[in-house]
């Protein structure tokens, strides 16, 4: 099943992202790749998105365990590649903070944005599949997915 290769390369290169981080980049340093835009830091997060609900350890590996179990469930139910792809890439995003969560007790966040004055909240690899995964996903219910209708998309 090519989703299973899809959801461990996002592993891969989002573990492989987090350790280079960690061994080159001082705690809380930035360094600008694009400046005044674009930094690379290293920041551990013990919550979740923008650091709510700081130490949620195992709220957030129970959650991760039992959303993960549904998505898993409808990858092997589904015959849409589209919904496959998208759901491949939350999950790949889901197992790549869940091994950090588990493993250490926080997320390493490393990409950091800023536009003009609003400083967005430092992420990872392993979350931009999240939202990438989600926003494909949103377009296939919205605009592919038909009540009741198989669909091959």
């Amino acid at each position: 099943m090519l989703w299973i290769i899809i959801i461990a390369l996002i592993v891969v290169l989002d573990q492989v992202s987090k350790y280079a981080v960690v061994k080159n980049i001082g705690y809380g340093d930035l360094i600008p790749v694009i400046d005044k835009f674009f930094y690379l830091t290293y920041y551990e997060n013990k919550g979740a998105a923008w650091g709510i609900l700081q130490n949620g350890r195992y709220f957030f590996i129970a959650l991760t365990v039992i959303v993960s179990a549904f998505i898993v469930y409808f990858l092997y139910k589904s015959d849409s590649r589209l919904l496959s792809f998208s759901l491949s890439f939350i999950l790949g995003g889901a197992f790549g903070n869940l091994i950090d969560r588990v493993l250490k007790g926080s997320v390493t966040d490393f990409l950091d944005f800023h536009f003009g004055s609003y400083h967005f909240p430092t992420f990872n690899a392993a979350d931009s599949f999240v939202v990438v995964g989600t926003a494909i996903l949103a377009y296939y219910l919205i605009f592919v997915y038909k009540d009741g209708q198989p669909d091959k998309a």
